[in-house]
């Protein structure tokens, strides 16, 4: 005979055993089981006897330890990388997986405020007061379920909204040196923008320059309806490349919600250089210039997060730091054939005190369009005839060589350089609206004689 729980005494009548309640039972019974460090090489952490899968989380150490991501494995143990300094970690330093994927924290109560890579607060105003907390890890939206590209987006630069007009969803590539302006140029952006939320992540940014960036360029009015993550260029590589993805992520989540958000990346090319250290440590082969193979599916990767979906849209403006103003190396190259459209930032135009220092012949929007009326695309086109002309006479002209009359979109460049660049530079304070800028490019068309 078979004597049931009920019968038992101190259990209430009509128990039963339930099989959730025994596993969990055993679960809470079992030994926690903990590996172990067995070496720790340059960027990277050897564990043994810890299984776990690519991407999660690991505690190193005893408290409070440092977190680590799991990057490689094989039959061996795993390789980590740490996304905090490894100073007081040896071999034989204790290692628990935590179970957990990344969480990054979502909602209107970041407005504001300023993250590190992890999505941690940094400014020193207290706890976060997310609205929920999402995984980092998100797929693209498919290919098929995008909705096209066809509302123009304003930025508040002339230069930007008429002959390289961005649409809602796109992303583009801000390309230039060292030195060019291209902060300043996301900070016009970040307070010219009717985008309803600005995400901008500073990726291996100096120290120094990130409250010069918060308080000069983008300041109070521009921070309000921002999100700012933050990685300076001192932390671990895992951190850096973890900026990108969790202001990524966290620009998804509003799109999530039917916004349209804008999302602001310097650099791109410090990122790749991040997954550059990480894949070298893990054993990759370096390949074009250094970079492993993953460098550039993590590029594919984190930009293709961007974009429209079936509601909500992403706009991506990704600078990319152009090594020796060399705009075929591989990562502006990979970039470009990635990306919407480019803006090339020319530092003659620079060193001539010409701000912000667009190249507009060089640069190009692939949208542009699709989300411009005829009569806007012929006004842009127009322009960039005239410059093209000034540009193929310009050696005739610094010889004294050109002859008045030889070419009619020439003499309208030179009698009216003075219009021509009023237009084309802009006050990192002056704010034009769109419609503005178009109704700027419309008068000046008529000084050109109607081009």
């Amino acid at each position: 005979m078979t004597t049931t729980a009920a019968a038992r005494p101190g259990f209430p009548a009509g128990w039963r055993p339930r099989a959730d309640r025994f596993a969990a039972a055993c679960a809470a019974a079992r030994p926690e089981r903990v590996g172990v460090v067995s070496s720790v090489l340059g960027l990277a952490v050897e564990i043994t006897g810890l299984d776990c899968a690519i991407g999660e989380l690991v505690r190193i150490g005893g408290q409070p330890g440092i977190e680590a991501e799991v990057v490689a494995a094989d039959r061996t143990g795993v390789r980590c990388m740490p996304l905090g300094a490894l100073r007081g970690i040896s071999p034989g330093a204790p290692a628990r997986a935590k179970g957990t994927p990344m969480l990054v924290p979502t909602g209107a109560g970041l407005f504001g405020r300023v993250l590190d890579g992890l999505g941690r607060p940094i400014d020193g105003k207290g706890p976060l007061h997310p609205d929920a907390w999402v995984p980092l890890d998100s797929d693209s939206p498919s290919a098929m379920h995008r909705a096209r590209i066809d509302t123009p987006l304003q930025l508040g630069v002339r230069v930007m909204d008429t002959l390289t007009t961005v649409g809602k969803g796109q992303r583009m590539g801000l390309f230039a040196g060292s030195g060019v302006g291209k902060s300043s140029l996301l900070s016009m952006i970040a307070r010219g923008t009717n985008a309803q939320i600005s995400v901008i992540a500073l990726v291996g940014e100096r120290g120094r320059e990130v409250r010069e960036f918060l308080e000069d360029d983008l300041g109070p009015e521009g921070l309000a309806r921002s999100i700012v993550v933050v990685s300076t260029s001192d932390e671990p590589a895992l951190m850096r490349l973890r900026a990108a993805f969790t202001a990524t992520r966290i620009a998804e989540s509003f799109r999530e919600q039917g916004a349209d958000v804008m999302l602001m990346m310097d650099s791109l090319t410090r990122v790749a250089m991040a997954q550059r250290e990480i894949g070298l440590s893990v054993g990759e082969p370096p390949a074009t210039r250094g970079y492993p193979p993953s460098t550039f599916s993590v590029l594919a990767r984190l930009l293709e997060r961007a974009g429209t979906a079936e509601t909500g849209s992403v706009t991506g403006m990704y600078t990319v730091l152009v090594d020796g103003d060399d705009h075929n190396e591989p990562v502006a190259d990979a970039a470009r054939s990635i990306l919407d459209g480019h803006v090339v930032l020319d530092r003659k135009l620079a060193v001539a005190g010409h701000f912000p220092s667009i190249d507009a012949l060089a640069s190009i929007s692939r949208v542009a369009s699709k989300v411009n009326p005829a009569e806007r695309t012929r006004l842009a086109a127009g322009l960039r005839k005239v410059l093209a002309a000034r540009k193929a006479a310009q050696d005739l002209l610094d010889v004294g060589a050109y002859q008045r009359g030889s070419n009619r979109l020439v003499d309208a460049a030179v009698d009216h350089e003075d219009e021509i660049n009023l237009f084309l530079q802009q006050r990192m304070d002056d704010q034009t609206l769109a419609d503005a800028a178009w109704e700027h490019l419309r008068r000046l068309a008529a000084t050109l004689g109607g081009i």
